[in-house]
């Protein structure tokens, strides 16, 4: 091997080995963001109610609760008044605290010492070791996000209150710090009680008794993994799903919840710092840096792929190529992505434009080799190789037009100043507007055959967008509106579609365009079939030679592509779609592909897609 040639990096050589490593560390992360508060929650009141119970059987039997104080469980350094009135106040607060998680660790420490004393100075159970165990996690850990101590933590360390910043600060520096030495601490424990009862030793201070019940389930399972951190997650879990299977089908112990609820926290929070699953981890990501969203590879002297157009097409092609060592340049008029299906709602005010609007940048944040580039591309030197956005020219190795399709107007384009259509957020703001403004103007004129025609809204296009805008100015006027004018009942809007064709809808089967009609019908939308538009101005529309008064024409009737074939120099059909092959390659140019709108493909049973 030559000295000079480059070493390609493991993330390089092997990609899909970095997508099935991101895979799972994705669903590690997304595991532990869902499932970590919801099983913090279910341990905390899982303990308050056994704490509360007892304190309120104690409260209701004090004169006996007293009595077991002195007899038969006494504290030899506390006075036994003291200590019923103690515990039964740590009982019940405690309780309370925790289930709602409100000073939470105030709360654990007094029942961890109250569970230790119980232990040591009563009788020792499995069941108190647990029981402390738990109170210790939350002692270090905290309380997840479903807690008052979260919801107020953010408000407090911003507040003027003395020691409450430090003291939130000091909180986070013991969960940064002792929390791993916990987990190891967890670790050990478990696999602790295992060999203590398979070699028969006895004590106090691991849950011996209780495994016996898992005991050949544990021994060859839980030693190896939780002693050296390897796998923890996935040996928790199988022993998880293992302890469910037993206790459902034998429910003679009644500690087989308490192994649950810790491997379940192990199988949750992982092995912690001190494990070779961290070690593990922090190899693989230096071995695959993007896992970090670092490069993972040079970009230096790679293919350069450009991409005109941020719609769905140029994002799908942007984002599959994120394993690829390409270099990737991302052009588009607007810095946002837009999700033009739901135009029409930002039209009829259920949404508004940031609903369906996505910064492109932010998409490809964490992809390294995209470059997004904002700017308007006025045309493709092909012979340099280059797109041409205002006096810059962008090289590129591979071109790939997604740039989507414009209004057609059918070579009327002096209809455009009275009958808006809607491709981009700028239309559908001043759809908006129009519909509003026709509702205010109403309210406000005397003359009623004005106000006839400002409350008539006409839709020329059956199509999908001409269907959703008709049906959702309907719900608006009818559902929306009913008490907000008093001149007139807005319900008595007309909505008009008028559809050149014999059916709405004509790109989807006969039986979808006949309920789409009925369905329209019924909320008052008046349907116009085999109706040719043949003049729009500010006042209405003619339609097959009748007059239609109309303060608001809106356009949904036909669209053109971009002037990508224009650009290329290359064939279109009718509505200025660049001819493509069965790869979306342009035919002539190896390294130009067209799709989405811009493309017209013929690879669906022979028929355009």
């Amino acid at each position: 091997m030559s000295a000079n040639r480059p070493t390609r990096s493991v993330a390089a050589r092997y990609p899909w080995l970095a997508d099935f490593i991101g895979g799972c560390v994705f669903s590690i992360r997304i595991t532990e963001q869902v499932a970590a508060p919801l099983l913090d929650l279910a341990i905390r009141l899982w303990l308050a109610q056994i704490f509360f119970v007892s304190a309120v059987i104690k409260i209701a039997n004090w004169e006996n609760a007293l009595n077991l104080a002195r007899l038969e469980y006494p504290v030899s350094w506390m006075n036994p008044i003291t200590a019923a009135y103690l515990g039964v106040c740590i009982e019940f607060l405690g309780a309370i605290l925790l289930a709602i998680g409100l000073a939470t660790r105030f709360a654990a420490l007094t029942m961890l010492v109250l569970a230790l004393v119980i232990q040591f100075s009563y009788r020792p159970l499995d069941t108190h070791l647990f029981w402390a165990i738990l109170f210790g996690w939350y002692v270090v850990c905290g309380a997840q996000p479903i807690s008052f101590d979260r919801l107020f933590s953010r408000g407090l360390a911003d507040s003027a209150l003395p020691f409450a910043a430090p003291t939130i600060s000091a909180l986070k520096r013991i969960k940064t710090y002792l929390g791993p030495v916990y987990a190891l601490f967890l670790r050990l424990w478990l696999a602790a009680a295992v060999w203590a009862a398979a070699v028969g030793e006895a004590g106090r201070l691991l849950p011996i008794h209780s495994v016996g019940y898992f005991q050949s389930l544990f021994g060859l399972i839980l030693l190896i993994p939780f002693v050296l951190g390897l796998g923890t997650r996935i040996a928790a879990t199988v022993l998880v799903v293992i302890i469910v299977a037993m206790q459902m089908t034998d429910l003679r112990s009644s500690q087989g919840i308490y192994w649950l609820l810790l491997l379940a926290l192990v199988a949750v929070h992982g092995g912690g710092t001190f494990s070779l699953d961290h070690v593990l981890t922090r190899t693989l990501r230096r071995l695959f840096p993007q896992l970090d969203g670092k490069p993972a590879f040079s970009l230096e002297g790679l293919p350069r792929v450009v991409i005109v157009g941020a719609g769905f097409g140029g994002l799908a092609c942007a984002a599959i190529l994120a394993r690829t060592p390409v270099q990737i340049t991302l052009i588009d008029r607007n810095n946002y992505h837009l999700f033009q299906p739901l135009l029409y709602q930002v039209a009829t005010t259920a949404l508004s434009p940031g609903d369906i609007a996505a910064p492109v940048r932010g998409l490809f944040r964490d992809q390294f080799n995209v470059r997004v580039l904002l700017g308007n591309v006025a045309g493709v030197d092909t012979m340099r190789h280059c797109v041409i956005v205002g006096k810059q020219a962008i090289p590129y190795d591979y071109l790939v037009l997604a740039t989507g399709a414009a209004h057609s107007y059918f070579g009327k384009d002096e209809w455009l100043e009275f009958a808006p259509g809607l491709k981009r957020i700028e239309d559908a703001t001043e759809v908006r507007r129009r519909i509003l403004s026709a509702f205010e103007r109403a309210e406000a004129t005397d003359d009623p055959e004005e106000r006839e025609s400002l409350l008539t809204f006409l839709i020329v296009g059956g199509g999908p967008t001409g269907v959703e805008l008709a049906g959702a100015i309907a719900e608006l006027a009818r559902f929306g509106m009913e008490k907000d004018f008093r001149s007139f009942d807005p319900a008595a809007a007309r909505v008009i579609l008028v559809q050149a064709g014999d059916r709405v809808l004509p790109t989807f089967p006969e039986k979808l365009s006949a309920n789409t009609q009925r369905f329209l019908e019924k909320l008052g939308v008046a349907v116009c079939l085999n109706s040719r538009v043949e003049h729009i101005d500010e006042w209405g529309v003619q339609v097959n030679g009748k007059r239609i008064r109309s303060h608001t024409v809106l356009w949904a009737a036909g669209v053109v592509a971009s002037p990508a074939a224009k650009w290329l120099g290359v064939a279109a059909d009718n509505a200025g779609r660049v001819k493509v092959a069965a790869d979306l390659s342009v035919p002539g140019f190896d390294n130009v592909f067209a799709l989405g709108d811009t493309a017209l493909s013929s690879t669906w049973n022979n028929l355009p897609v």
